[in-house]
């Protein structure tokens, strides 16, 4: 108990325990804030994963639709409701 007192008055002693409490506490850099950053880097690193892949599929479907007038017709048709002059369009809600 002695030595422990010992070592409590020492200034160099609660210095360090001083500098260590403000690093992992109360300083902008804490271990709070590293953890709650490393959580959103994780998180953010596969949105971006996710959006890599979807970024891919749709290239893959831009290029199948470009190499094939059949498909791009059909995808006009769907999508934009395109119709040749000589056709009738009639477009269906469900309820």
């Amino acid at each position: 108990m002695k030595k422990l007192l010992k070592y409590g008055g020492n200034f160099y002693v609660l210095s360090i325990l001083f500098f260590l409490f403000w690093m992992i506490f109360i300083d902008s850099n804490n271990l709070v804030n590293h953890f709650r950053l490393s959580q959103k880097l994780s998180q953010l690193e596969d949105q971006k994963e996710f959006y890599l892949e979807k970024k891919e599929k749709i290239k893959a479907e831009r290029e199948e639709l470009m190499s094939n007038p059949e498909l791009l017709e059909k995808f006009a048709r769907e999508r934009y409701l395109m119709k040749k002059p000589t056709e009738d369009l009639y477009v269906i809600v469900e309820k």
